[in-house]
């Protein structure tokens, strides 16, 4: 079986995120979807809101699990018994970036390679930071992110006194 992981902190998960679990899904066994935690940033959803998000996103998807990890993505990766980190790429910026941390990461866990698919087109301009931005500005997000997960930004916002589209 031929295991691999996404790490990254899909605050929230977008429409670019599920097209690359989707086609990752294609190229091995297992996906596990690894969620970080890290303590020194305030995202809008705790974690297990991102992993519940998460799970009710890709519950059409048989061989993706979705677990949380905090540290290095090779770790995951070992603790996961994954032999490949799967990584996004949108933009030659993200390329330069992603190429370092595999580098990084070859150089840390020789067993782990990185694989870079990159984001169909009509996925390229998106970001999470972006979907947050427009919904904080109540801009339909709709567009950008599965409905289920339009109405968990929407409640969000509420809670804190925004509404949006």
């Amino acid at each position: 079986m031929v295991r691999a992981i996404y790490p990254g902190s899909f605050d929230p998960v977008t429409f670019g995120h599920l097209d690359v679990i989707r086609r990752a899904s294609e190229l091995f066994d297992e996906v596990i979807v690894g969620v970080l935690h890290n303590s020194q940033k305030s995202p809008l959803f705790s974690v297990e809101e991102r992993v519940n998000i998460l799970k009710e996103v890709t519950a059409d998807i048989p061989n993706v699990k979705i677990e949380t990890f905090s540290g290095l993505s090779v770790n995951f990766a070992r603790n996961c018994d994954a032999k490949v980190i799967i990584r996004g790429l949108r933009a030659i910026t993200d390329f330069e970036y992603e190429l370092q941390m595999a580098q990084t990461n070859r150089v840390l866990a020789k067993d782990v390679d990185t694989m870079f698919l990159t984001t169909s087109l009509e996925y390229a301009y998106l970001s999470s930071t972006t979907v947050k931005e427009a919904a904080y500005f109540g801009a339909d997000i709709s567009k950008f992110a599965p409905e289920y997960v339009v109405e968990k930004v929407r409640e969000k916002f509420a809670q804190k006194g925004n509404k949006i589209q």
